[in-house]
């Protein structure tokens, strides 16, 4: 319960590529538990660990990369749409690798924010509720992990690096 001091107060906040360590940190100091995390989250970059972190603290985690566009526009390394093993659990399914690593999502209650301008991927990408992935294409996409991240560190994003001043309200 809310008291009348407290209705000036934050009562929910959300986070963006905050780790464990951050998660912690933040938990140690505030009063509000974040009601999402923003990571970068598609098979080939799990982040396990933070994901896992979340889910014992009731923070949903929201995959801002969940199709893994971010492999192909940075360079660093073979594009998700191009996986063998996506393009196969795709094919089984009659469904696009887009379609897969989105589905490939919901299980384990992620939310997922693909990117796109084009309406026939948009219509696509909301597509996904018409097939199940099985235990083994589970497996299959679960082990595609590389542990390598596409975007920045979280730690190197700084106002250095970054240049942008965060203006204070």
């Amino acid at each position: 319960m809310w008291a009348a001091s407290d209705r000036s107060r934050v009562r929910a906040i959300g986070v963006s590529n905050f780790m464990v360590d951050h998660l912690t940190a933040l938990l140690d100091t505030a009063s509000v538990v974040p009601a999402v995390n923003q990571l970068e989250i598609h098979p080939y970059f799990q982040q396990r660990a933070v994901l896992d972190f979340g889910d014992e603290h009731g923070i949903i985690n929201q995959a801002w990369s969940p199709i893994g566009g971010i492999t192909r526009y940075r360079g660093t390394g073979t594009s998700a749409f191009d996986d063998p093993t996506i393009a196969a659990v795709a094919a089984a399914h009659g469904r696009t690798p887009a379609q897969v690593m989105l589905r490939w999502h919901l299980p384990q209650g992620r939310s997922a924010i693909p990117k796109s301008v084009r309406p026939r991927r948009i219509a696509g990408n909301v597509d996904v509720f018409g097939f199940d992935l099985g235990p083994d294409q589970l497996a299959a996409l679960d082990a595609l992990d590389t542990g390598r991240r596409g975007g920045p560190e979280p730690e190197d994003v700084t106002l250095q690096a970054y240049g942008r001043a965060i203006p204070e309200a």
